[in-house]
């Protein structure tokens, strides 16, 4: 059943580029295969292509214009040895979408296997554990109200002190920082957000509760789509059983949306955001969030670099 374009709630994703718009497509599809009743809406970049929008189209509700915002804070994401997530501050306009009462984000790497409408119960900031730093609330899977007071407040945030890990889980957790100690009822259970890696899954405890989950996330660098798939079967070495049939699954809905969804259409190219004053029009099939922040990005990477001068003076 398809979700409400004008409803109040909406589940919320981000794509950046046509790897992780697959993702998407797949989750988006997930999303509608479980019945959900709310609004689905992908967030998109300039650096999305025309044909990956087309696909997004077809499964997602709206296909959402952003800014795109990076942290540039390649120091700290080397410590991640994830360099590609610094463009995740763009998951911070989420908080812009004040056409909605209650956001779901989800990130593009994750599955629902069932419906997971009972999240919008949660207030914000509602999450589950990280596996990596349980005291720390995974970014991949939260509840909020969009609001523009809050979206500033982050950004501000965001210039002064920078992200402790260079992405938008380290910038969040430092925002919403009671969240391990506080309100126990925004702990949303692991079983929303759980990693079939068996490097952060406990096997047996996973084989004890495995009919209670909920939703995965394919976390770390290697991603469902990176996985070569032939005749039903995923091909990859050390995988635990339920690995493997969760990454089959994801490329049976994969081969399923490529096959009917992603064709390019016969509209006008799209026509990426430009700046205040231009009379170019946008595309017509998708909707702006106006850009209200790029005097931000270069302060954020100057008091990074600022804080870092100060501290090497010290010593």
């Amino acid at each position: 059943m398809p979700g409400l374009p004008n409803a109040t709630e909406a589940f919320v994703t981000l794509v950046t580029n046509p790897e992780y718009g697959l993702g998407a497509a797949v989750l988006g599809y997930k999303l509608r295969a479980v019945g959900t009743t709310r609004a689905t809406v992908v967030m998109v970049t300039e650096t999305v292509p025309e044909t990956t929008r087309a696909m997004l189209a077809k499964t997602w509700d709206k296909v959402l214009d952003v800014t795109q915002l990076d942290s540039k804070d390649s120091d700290r994401l080397a410590m991640l040895k994830r360099p590609e997530l610094g463009i995740t501050f763009s998951k911070l306009n989420v908080w812009k979408l004040n056409q909605y009462k209650k956001v779901v984000f989800v990130d593009a790497d994750t599955m629902p296997l069932s419906n997971i409408d009972d999240l919008f119960q949660y207030e914000e900031l509602s999450a589950c554990r990280d596996a990596g730093w349980p005291d720390c609330f995974n970014t991949g899977l939260f509840v909020l109200a969009p609001s523009p007071d809050t979206y500033k407040a982050i950004m501000k945030r965001a210039c002064e002190e920078g992200s402790f890990d260079g992405g938008d889980q380290g910038l969040l957790n430092a925002h919403f920082n009671t969240w391990s100690h506080g309100d126990i009822s925004k702990h949303i259970p692991f079983s929303y957000n759980v990693n079939p890696n068996a490097s952060y899954t406990y096997l047996p405890a996973y084989k004890h509760f495995a009919d209670q989950v909920k939703m995965v996330h394919f976390l770390g660098a290697v991603k469902p789509w990176h996985y070569q798939y032939a005749n039903g079967k995923v091909q990859g070495q050390n995988l635990t059983e339920h690995t493997r049939k969760f990454l089959e699954d994801w490329h049976k809905v994969a081969e399923m949306v490529k096959q009917s969804y992603y064709q390019p259409t016969s509209a006008a190219p799209y026509v990426p955001p430009i700046s205040t004053g231009s009379t170019k029009p946008a595309a017509p099939s998708s909707h702006v969030v106006p850009d209200d922040v790029s005097s931000v990005l270069s302060h954020i990477t100057a008091q990074i670099k600022n804080k870092e001068k100060a501290k090497s003076s010290m010593y």
